[in-house]
């Protein structure tokens, strides 16, 4: 062959590549055109989680061909390991489903454990998440005039327990104060089977229970008032950090006050699954090019002007990362030291 066939074959195959990808992408955009996403959120609305996805929901169908609406689906239960099992096993795999659930899910799924995980967590078509967690906080809120009042009373060996309400066994706010308990001292009886975390709120407010932990983005964005100096609640702990978070200068961490050293790593292993603090992922399998386009407008929707005007103003943290970045996350809490996930897997182990 000739350099000058050779240059035309080349030409013309290039062509024809072109040609593959611009149809490739008319197919993705007629799909998008005509169907309707759903985001299913695995808790009931006004949650922290909830929140993130209606925000989302708003925006990022600007970003995928075709600019088509997004509607956001609420099924709670499990700790949200009813949707996780639900965007596994039951949803579309067309790319028109995605999700977002729990941080400590892939967690749960990778003590393995639990007779409720039917997934294989590395299979989904990881998005990434809203959140790393480098503006957040996991903060224990507890009533002003709680029994208890304060944070050192609480850890005193025998001392009275403080009544803390969470969703179910599984979930991350039930699970914090077990670590707590274990490794700062923690007295703490644990009231469970909240639907969620609009209902805790409410609990608190009513005084049913003495108080919860939860993300300090949540409560900015659904309890401002409880940020102020005559609202009913204080801020006496902070997980998930490695420094205290600018805004609660004089709140410790639970670092700060591990029993040990062995307590100390403990508490570093656990924090881990908030580095995804608001995972999404769609099902596994759904095309290529759909996951393709999926990935791509979740971080284009992060770095979206409207987007992010709209998440400081519900003063909701946006620091995102990559499908990528969740795997290589996942694989990190797999490689930990077997004693830790043993240990893991003991206190997350549901009392009878």
């Amino acid at each position: 062959m000739t350099a000058r066939a050779f240059g035309a074959a080349c030409f013309a195959l290039s062509l024809g590549f072109q040609t593959f990808d611009a149809a490739q992408a008319q197919k993705v955009e007629d799909f998008y055109r005509s169907a309707p996403v759903r985001l299913i959120v695995g808790y009931d609305n006004g949650g922290g989680y909830d929140v993130y996805a209606r925000v989302l929901a708003r925006h990022i169908g600007r970003h995928i061909p075709g600019n088509p609406a997004v509607a956001v689906v609420n099924m709670p239960g499990a700790g949200s390991l009813v949707s996780v099992n639900y965007l596994y096993n039951v949803a579309p795999k067309d790319g028109a489903t995605f999700g977002t659930f729990a941080r400590n899910i892939p967690q749960m799924a990778i003590l393995g454990d639990s007779d409720k995980v039917k997934f294989d967590i590395k299979k989904f078509t990881w998005l990434g998440s809203s959140s790393s967690y480098e503006e957040d906080a996991f903060v224990l809120w507890v009533r002003k005039d709680a029994k208890i009042k304060t944070l050192d009373d609480a850890r005193k060996p025998g001392g009275p327990q403080l009544q803390l309400g969470g969703t179910g066994e599984g979930s991350t706010g039930t699970d914090v104060p077990k670590i707590l308990a274990d490794t700062i001292g923690l007295n703490v009886r644990q009231i469970t089977g909240y639907k969620g975390s609009g209902d805790l709120f409410l609990a608190i407010d009513r005084g049913e229970i003495e108080g919860r932990i939860t993300d300090y983005s949540s409560v900015r964005g659904a309890r401002p008032h409880y940020l102020q100096a005559d609202g009913p609640v204080t801020p006496w702990l902070q997980f998930a950090r490695r420094t205290r978070h600018p805004d609660l200068p004089n709140i410790p961490t639970a670092r700060e006050l591990a029993k040990d050293k062995d307590a100390l790593a403990f508490i570093e292993a656990t924090e881990l699954p908030f580095i995804t603090s608001r995972p999404f992922a769609a099902p596994p399998g759904i095309p290529a090019e759909r996951a393709d386009v999926l990935k791509k407008a979740f971080m284009a929707a992060h770095r979206d002007p409207l987007y992010l005007a709209e998440a400081e103003k519900l003063k909701i943290g946006v620091s995102p990362i990559g499908g990528d970045e969740v795997l290589a996350l996942i694989d990190k809490m797999e490689k930990a030291p077997p004693e830790v996930l043993d240990k893991v897997r003991g206190l997350y182990k549901p009392q009878k």
